[in-house]
Formats: C-alpha cells, sequence, structure tokens
C-alpha cells in the first residue's frame, strides 16, 4: 500500500474520533495552526519570493494577515456556528423538536493552486477544521518553496491521520482523486475543474470548485476617473496579475477612452516602477513559469497580428520571467486575449457607447468570479447588476469582497461553485443533518391506514399545510 492509500485508510478510521470533538477542542487545534504560521513566517515570506518574488509587504496583506483574520473569526464564532439550529414547527408535525445539526463530511481533499499558495491551501483548511474534518492537501509544485513550508508547518503540527500534505506532480493529483472523499475543495482553472468534477461524480463526492474566468470591469460615463484607473491598476497588477478575481479586462465609455488609459499608466508606474521604462522587481512579482510566461507572450503576439493595438507597455523580460503592465486596445472578435483568462498583468481595454452594449458584452461570456462597477448613479449600477450574473461583486473598488469573512465567496457556473470563508466555509465542510425529535404523542397516526372515515383529515391538511 502506497504512502497515499495508507493515509487515507487511516483518516477514514480516525475521522470517527474526530466527529466527537467540541466546539473548544477545534478551536485548540486552530490556535495550533495560527502559532505554527507565526513560528514560520520568515520562512513563508523567503517561500513566497523564490516562487513568486512576493515583497514582504504584499505577502502579508494577500498570504500571511487574510490567513490570521480567517483563523481568529472562526475561533470567535465556532461555538454558535456549532450549535444546533432550532427550526420552526409545522402544523402537520406541531409536537417535534427541529434542529439542524452541523456534522463534519468525514476526510475531504483540498487541492490548492500556485498563485497565492499559503493563502490558498490555509483558507479552506481552516474551514475543514473548524467543521471537524480530517484533511489530505495537495499544494502546487509550481510553488516548490511555499509547498515544501506548507508541508513542514503540517507535519510539525497535525498527527497525519488528521491532517496530511502530499506534494507531487498532476500524477499525485490523479492518485488522490481516484479516492472516495466526501468532499473536495478545488481552487485553479475551469479546465482542470471540470477534471476534478467528473473524477468526484464517479464516487459521488460532493464539491467546491473556485475557478476563474474573465471578470469584467465597467466604467460608466460619469465617474471619478482617477480613483477608478488607482484602484483597477492595483487589483490588476498585484501578484502581478495572476490573481483569480483580478479586473481581466475593462469597459470604459468611448468618450474617456484615453483619459483612462492615461491615468492607469499614471498609477501603474508610480506603484510599480523604478523609472518611466524600469520595473521595480522589489514591488512586482514574476510569473510562475516559463510556460505561463510564454503563454502571456503569445497572447499578445497573437493579438497585435490581428489587427490589436499596443496603447502602452509590451515589455517581456525572459531571463526574470516578468511581463510589464500592458495595456491592448482595438481587439478583434475571436482573439484568445478575449476568450481566455489572463491571469498576468496584461489588460484589454475596449471602448462602449452605451451601457446596454457593455452589458451585452460581458453577458456573451460565461459567468465571472467578479463583477466590477466603477459609477455614480446608483440606477446605472442597480442596471449593471441586475442585468448581468457573477460570482461576486465590487462597486467603486475591486478585490476587497474577498477580505470581509463576514461574506460568502464563489463563482457562478463556469466560475465555481459553492462559498468559502468564515461560516460559509464551516457550512461547505460540513453536512446539514436534520434531526426531529418526536414527542409521545400519537398525532401521525391520523394518516395511517385505514382511511374509512378519514376525510375529514384531508381537509384539515389541506388547510393547514
Amino acid at each position: 500500500m502506497n504512502r497515499i492509500s495508507c493515509v487515507f485508510k487511516n483518516q477514514r478510521a480516525y475521522q470517527y474520533s474526530l466527529r466527537q470533538t467540541n466546539a473548544l477542542q477545534r478551536i485548540d487545534l486552530l490556535r495550533k495552526l495560527r502559532n505554527a504560521i507565526q513560528e514560520n513566517e520568515e520562512a513563508i515570506y523567503a517561500a513566497l519570493h523564490k516562487d513568486l518574488r512576493k515583497s514582504r509587504f504584499e505577502a502579508s496583506v494577500t498570504e500571511l494577515f487574510f490567513i490570521y483574520g480567517e483563523i481568529d473569526f472562526a475561533i470567535s464564532n465556532l461555538g454558535e456556528w456549532m450549535s444546533p439550529k432550532r427550526i420552526g414547527k409545522t402544523m402537520s408535525n406541531p409536537f417535534a423538536k427541529n434542529r439542524i445539526h452541523y456534522e463534519p463530511k468525514g476526510v475531504c481533499l483540498i487541492i490548492a493552486p500556485w498563485n497565492y499558495p499559503f493563502q490558498l491551501v490555509m483558507s479552506p483548511l481552516v474551514s475543514a477544521i473548524a467543521a471537524g474534518n480530517c484533511v489530505m492537501i495537495k499544494p502546487s509544485e509550481l510553488s516548490p518553496a511555499t509547498s515544501k513550508i506548507i508541508t513542514n508547518i503540517i507535519l510539525n503540527t497535525f498527527d497525519e491521520e488528521h491532517i496530511a500534505c502530499i506534494e507531487g506532480n498532476a500524477d499525485v493529483s490523479k492518485q488522490l482523486l481516484e479516492l472516495p472523499f466526501d468532499h473536495i475543495f478545488f481552487t485553479g482553472s475551469t479546465e482542470i475543474g471540470k477534471v476534478v468534477m467528473t473524477a468526484a461524480a464517479k464516487n459521488l463526492t460532493s464539491v467546491t470548485l473556485e475557478l476563474g474566468g474573465k471578470s469584467p470591469t465597467v466604467i460608466d460615463k460619469e465617474v471619478d476617473l482617477a480613483k477608478a484607473a488607482q484602484k483597477i491598476a492595483w487589483g490588476k497588477l498585484v501578484n502581478a496579475g495572476q490573481t483569480c478575481i483580478a479586473p481581466d479586462y475593462v469597459l470604459v465609455h468611448q468618450n474617456r477612452l484615453d483619459e483612462f488609459i492615461n491615468l492607469y499608466q499614471k498609477f501603474a508606474e508610480e506603484m510599480y516602477f523604478k523609472s518611466k521604462d524600469e520595473i521595480n522587481a522589489a514591488v512586482y512579482g514574476k510569473i510562475i513559469s516559463k510556460k505561463h510566461f510564454d503563454r502571456l507572450s503569445n497572447l499578445v503576439t497573437e493579438a497585435i497580428e490581428k489587427g490589436a493595438k499596443m496603447n502602452w507597455g509590451g515589455k517581456a523580460d525572459d531571463k526574470n520571467q516578468t511581463i510589464y503592465p500592458t495595456i491592448i486596445t482595438q481587439i478583434p472578435n475571436g482573439t484568445a486575449l478575449m476568450e481566455q483568462e489572463i491571469f498576468g498583468p496584461i489588460l484589454p481595454v475596449i471602448a462602449y457607447h452605451d451601457l446596454e452594449e457593455a452589458i451585452g458584452i460581458i453577458n456573451r461570456k460565461p459567468k465571472p468570479l467578479a463583477l466590477y462597477i466603477f459609477s455614480k448613479s446608483d440606477k446605472n449600477i442597480k442596471k449593471i447588476i441586475n442585468s448581468t450574473s457573477a460570482g461576486g461583486t465590487c462597486v467603486n473598488d475591486v478585490l476587497v469582497h474577498i477580505a470581509n469573512p463576514k461574506l460568502p465567496f464563489g463563482g457562478a457556473n463556469h466560475s465555481g461553485m459553492g462559498s468559502s470563508h468564515g461560516f460559509f466555509g464551516f457550512k461547505n465542510f460540513s453536512h446539514e443533518r436534520t434531526v426531529v425529535k418526536q414527542r409521545n404523542v400519537d398525532f401521525n397516526s391520523l394518516v395511517y391506514p385505514p382511511y374509512q372515515a378519514k376525510q375529514w383529515v384531508l381537509k384539515l391538511l389541506k388547510r393547514t399545510m
């Protein structure tokens, strides 16, 4: 029996002991995880810099502090989350006590991506621990330094029969997906999400899929364009654009196209450049791999060859796996740049004539993970929200909806299914078990056979149910 099968077998056995844990015991486990992260902070920062050239400040905000917040929120609220929820009576069953119990799903699998390689392992792990599950973690092989430190943290903090970290390539993921897990939490591309869902279906395993897609940004005609451009530049270029909820393309009113491009360039240079032509590598990340670097370069090349206009940027530093912030306009239909999720610092900007045209462009694509709207008009904001569908939406800002653990985070259809963070993450890793406790009464016997002389019962039920 190989290690994967052995760990899975042991976790299947241990899950029944773990499901007996109370809130205080699970809180203790969450505190152990928090302490382990704090003890390894320097190693985590070093690993994130090695894998993605993340600055310490950016890593703090988007990776570590994010997880500290998740853990603290779970610790503060876990007792309430675990308490059975009282459900009201009905006339068909007036004497019963009705409750919803949140019980662990059992043995769960977390498959994490490389773009936020620490956060996107730890965030679902916090929820899985809070819900009382055993967990097997598969971190990304494309961020090996971070995967290694995650493995060390897990190994030194938890027994393997409770939580285990399995490193390896796609073949390891394939082996894991063959096992009959009770729940799978996958973060990654839509293409691989379909593979995960297909594998899960063979075992009728429930899934949470946090995917991606082409998240649009709509800039209304009447708006503070400088503030919008600054926020969009940060949201697009943090982590070198390798963010699942980054603005993928911008729709701006035709009368303000040139103004937006100039402002975006201005703020991008202020935040991420040493000089007008030199990127500041101390704050600007690198592309994760040569393969992804080449993919992004090819997206630009194809668009330009088909007639798109390079308005700014376009520089690619092969040696340092760095693609400079880039703006492209006048993009012909059918280009890969407008069909694929970009996942990099390349920003297509599309001019529109009216909101109906902008809404039509959004709705011709699969539902995005995020939709961003910049507008001063409540009427136009409402129109855009009511006429589109997205996993989440921010008005006059970007990315920030992911940071509130009181809100559910997730996609819709092609951009994902299921929700995470806070109670929604806890619920995601829990089975909502109905428990009905009947009093010692014979009310239900009214519907038992024989049915002669019981027509009055049907009339009563018709009026009261």
